[in-house]
């Protein structure tokens, strides 16, 4: 059976990058019929809070990764496992594989000349029974690693140093207790970000000096910006939760990612995860790096809101309307709404206007359609409205003929009215926005707007 992990270090975001290696790993393990074993690596205890846990659980769910398939399995916690991790150090110093040494690094450094040389296997021979430990590296020869992203790498051992394995105090470094965690918990495939491709020949090594076939491995592409930098929490949106709360649907987002380094093998881009699935394959994966484009994320999501049925667009808009506001008025506009917005959180803005008391007005809005026939225009079709059938159309027709009289077209005739009634020179149709108002509260606005007009505002 193959069995993957993810995992993560809580560090209090969790990064698109992340995103994109625990979907590779759950698409591996779900079309294999394996298991995705979940592990956080909290042995940083700087790092180790619960909520920061809690929130990599909720990215994962967002993503439809959690504990309701059975595929999942966790989460597993590297704490929980130190006593193994030690049990691992002692056998490899047992087997002559590692040793006890007493350098610092100002001791490397007098005895080499140099603060950047690595370490110069000063303690091997010496027969210390305390001290951090490090491992035996091969004095010759090359590790080969075989990857099923980058086919054949190899790493020459005369270029790696004998590395700490255990601290001082017999507390293992991060190297070793992966190793550990991942022997324990029977994984056979690894797949991670090519930035691990470097600490990989160290860990193969650990897997055989532990007597144990080392895991298939698969380094999959690093994601960069526009610039093609890789993407950096400093500086790019690179948190899956500002694309949650900003309104991304999940099954936009999970396509998209899984499209950064891979692809299905013909022109479609669109694709549900019951389709993408079955169709991963880790040899697909292109090596090179990988565009995180933010527009085409957003049309992406585009799409998959535009394809929602009606019910389920007014259930997940819930979430970014205000609560106060009634659901029965804004299903009158939901579809208008819905074929206009590229996130959810852009829908607020959209409609507000039926539920605020008076509409807000954007200044540059306002100055761009308050011309001098504005007023006229304003006049006219509130006149109008005070008898015309209060219809979508004859809303229309009412205002084409009003600006007709006054020489404009009725998109131009269209501007002052639609930030009088919305606040906004943009947004939804016009007519059935003032439909769904109603005649009073139209012809409030409308005045409203000529006496702001008058006071030059």
């Amino acid at each position: 059976m193959i069995r993957v992990r993810f995992a993560p270090s809580p560090t209090g975001m969790f990064h698109v990058g992340g995103a994109r290696s625990a979907l590779y790993n759950w698409a591996l393990a779900e079309r294999s019929g394996g298991r995705f074993v979940l592990r956080i690596e909290d042995t940083d205890a700087a790092r180790n809070r619960p909520e920061w846990t809690e929130g990599i659980i909720s990215a994962l769910a967002f993503l439809g990764i959690s504990g309701d398939n059975p595929v999942f399995e966790g989460p597993y916690f590297q704490s929980a496992y130190e006593a193994q991790h030690r049990e691992a150090a002692a056998k490899l110093a047992a087997d002559g594989r590692a040793y006890y040494c007493t350098c610092t690094r100002d001791d490397v450094k007098a005895r080499t000349g140099s603060e950047h040389q690595g370490y110069d296997g000063f303690c091997r021979m010496r027969g210390l029974t305390e001290g951090a430990m490090r491992f035996r590296t091969p004095d010759d020869g090359v590790t080969v690693v075989q990857d099923l992203v980058r086919g054949t790498v190899e790493f020459p051992n005369e270029a790696m140093e004998d590395f700490v394995i255990a601290r001082g105090d017999g507390s293992p470094l991060f190297v070793l207790a992966n190793v550990v965690d991942d022997i324990e918990m029977r994984i056979t495939h690894v797949v991670r970000a090519e930035e691990h491709l470097s600490n990989t020949p160290k860990q193969q090594q650990l897997w055989a000096a532990l007597g144990v076939t080392p895991p298939v491995w698969a380094h999959v592409p690093v994601i960069v910006n526009e610039k093609r930098q890789k993407l950096s929490k400093r500086r790019d949106k690179v948190a899956l939760e500002s694309y949650r709360e900003e309104g991304y649907l999940p099954e936009a987002m999970v396509n998209y990612l899984m499209l950064l380094g891979w692809g299905p093998g013909d022109d479609r881009e669109i694709m549900p995860w019951s389709e993408m699935m079955p169709l991963f394959r880790l040899e697909d994966v292109n090596p090179s790096p990988a565009f995180f484009d933010e527009k085409k994320l957003r049309a992406f999501n585009g799409e998959y809101i535009r394809a929602l049925p009606l019910p389920e667009f007014v259930r997940r808009c819930q979430a970014f309307l205000d609560p106060a506001w009634d659901l029965e008025v804004f299903g009158r506009v939901a579809e208008l709404a819905q074929t206009r917005v590229a996130v959810l959180s852009e829908v607020k803005a959209n409609v507000d206007f039926l539920f605020l008391g008076e509409p807000v007005f954007d200044q540059a809005s306002w100055d761009k359609a308050m011309k001098a026939h504005a007023d006229d225009i304003l006049a006219g079709y509130a006149e109008r409205l005070e008898t015309v059938s209060f219809d979508t159309e004859s809303l229309k027709t009412a205002l084409d003929e009003v600006g007709a009289a006054h020489g404009l077209k009725l998109g131009k005739a269209q501007a002052p009215v639609r930030v009088a009634i919305t606040g906004r020179t943009v947004g939804l149709p016009l007519f059935e926005s003032i439909e769904v108002l109603g005649r009073e509260r139209a012809l409030t606005r409308l005045r409203a707007a000529r006496e702001r007009l008058r006071a030059g505002a």
